[in-house]
């Protein structure tokens, strides 16, 4: 009797989808050493043509990211390669005028708290309102549980619109209108995070089980009655890590939409870098001050997610 040679049949099936589930059914059919021969040879011819559409892949994008560089090495006027032995002049600059006044960093520190906590203001609030607009869009626009099913296409449309445009350019557009200020940064980060926590929020929401929603809908509760008491509690763990982790990226958003006039501390960075030397120690400690406060939020709210999440801090 002939020896069959094992094949990997399950983790083949996987790789090679429909294709491979049809080779599998030739397989379960067939009989004897031929029959396996071929499928193994069709097998290799796959593998073969997913290798060369993932050569061809990685070439298309080399040739891009090269020409797309040359590019901008023929429009920039001082050359990036000509440049690039000048890089470290500034940030030498600014620790060497640091270190000269290292003993005033402390009360130029205390000084600019006022403008962090503006930072931190905006963040929170901008977190807050965009939370809750993103998540009544996610509920809207989340098949099986959208108030109003025929929109829901609507709705996913209106968060995509929402998070494809960057918060500077929303920042840029409202300081034109409304002048400088935080409450343009406060709309412009909302706006962003409402789009982005509404996508989010929707694909945990498609794996809720829908049996506590049906359950209520049995008994007369509205719309609102059903998320809030058959979906909420099941997703809440999943909503509250994704909202701290958009209130740790709001905070860096803040801090640069203040470079467009948008109030905070980046505000109060970029007068201090655009006067040069001279004030060079205040934008080193406004520098300090910035990643401090970022530092210490991201760890508080990376324990706090994984309680959320795991059970569990670290």
């Amino acid at each position: 009797m002939p020896v069959v040679r094992p094949f990997p049949v399950a983790r083949w099936g996987r790789q090679t989808g429909k294709r491979g589930v049809a080779l599998m059914a030739e397989i379960s059919a067939g009989h004897g050493p031929m029959n396996v021969d071929r499928v193994q040879a069709g097998y290799m011819e796959m593998v073969q043509r997913k290798r060369l559409y993932g050569g061809l892949t990685l070439l298309i994008f080399v040739v891009l990211m090269v020409s797309g560089f040359l590019v901008a090495e023929d429009r920039n006027a001082g050359g990036f390669r000509n440049g690039i032995d000048n890089i470290g002049d500034y940030p030498a600059a600014v620790f060497s005028e640091a270190w000269e006044k290292l003993y005033d960093l402390p009360g130029l520190m205390v000084k600019y708290i006022p403008a962090l906590i503006e930072t931190i203001n905006i963040a929170a609030v901008s977190t807050l309102t965009g939370v809750l607009a993103g998540f009544l869009l996610a509920m809207l626009g989340t098949r099986g549980l959208a108030k109003w099913p025929r929109l829901i296409p609507l709705f996913r449309r209106i968060t995509d619109v929402m998070r494809a445009v960057p918060e500077i350019v929303i920042a840029l557009m409202l300081i034109f209108v409304l002048g400088g200020g935080p409450v343009p940064a406060v709309i412009a980060i909302a706006i962003h995070t409402g789009g982005a926590i509404g996508k989010l929020f929707s694909e945990v929401a498609e794996n809720a089980d829908l049996k506590p929603v049906e359950g209520l809908q049995s008994v007369g509760a509205s719309w609102t009655q059903r998320i809030l008491l058959g979906v909420v509690p099941q997703v809440a763990p999943n909503f509250l890590s994704y909202a701290l982790l958009r209130f740790e990226i709001n905070i860096r958003a803040s801090a640069i939409l203040g470079f467009v006039g948008a109030g905070g501390i980046g505000y109060e960075l970029k007068n201090s870098m655009s006067w040069g030397p001279g004030r060079f120690d205040e934008a080193a400690a406004i520098f300090a001050l910035l990643f401090a406060t970022i530092i210490l939020f991201d760890q508080v709210s990376s324990r706090y997610r994984n309680q959320l999440t795991e059970g569990q801090g670290q």
